[in-house]
């Protein structure tokens, strides 16, 4: 804050940093003091998709140290991903999963179809092939004298 020649500054350290915040508080004895504030917690951002700014609802925005003292029932939120993902990430993974799934078995079920409609090719064996090539092989070819 300002200059003012009514306070000082109660720590060794007498530089504006952001450790050193504080405010003045006038006491009872008419004197005016200052108490040094915290900083604020941002608390748990989203960042697993990238597409979601901002906190995550439902988890308290506190200093790290204050937030491990929590419970965990205060650290995360009852569902999968709670405390790490939004609800609408969260939302979109299922979905896509959903669809993935809902793709390979089309995909199943299609291969299936054609299979049974397609008539089937009968393999050649071996011997047979040995044969149409001796047939091939023996002809003799006719030219002009």
């Amino acid at each position: 804050m300002g200059s003012d020649h009514r306070i000082r500054y109660l720590r060794k350290q007498s530089w504006n940093t952001a450790s050193n915040k504080f405010r003045k508080v006038k006491t009872p004895g008419r004197r005016i003091t200052i108490q040094y504030t915290k900083k604020k917690g941002k608390g748990p951002q989203d960042k697993g998709c990238g597409g979601c700014p901002g906190a995550l609802a439902g988890i308290p925005h506190l200093r790290p140290s204050e937030f491990r003292r929590l419970p965990h029932r205060q650290r995360t939120v009852s569902r999968p991903y709670g405390g790490t993902k939004c609800h609408k990430c969260v939302k979109e993974r299922i979905v896509r999963a959903f669809l993935i799934e809902e793709a390979k078995l089309m995909k199943k079920l299609t291969r299936e179809k054609e299979a049974k409609s397609a008539p089937k090719k009968e393999k050649k064996k071996k011997d047979d092939k040995k044969k149409e090539t001796k047939k091939k092989g023996g002809e003799k070819k006719k030219g002009k004298k």
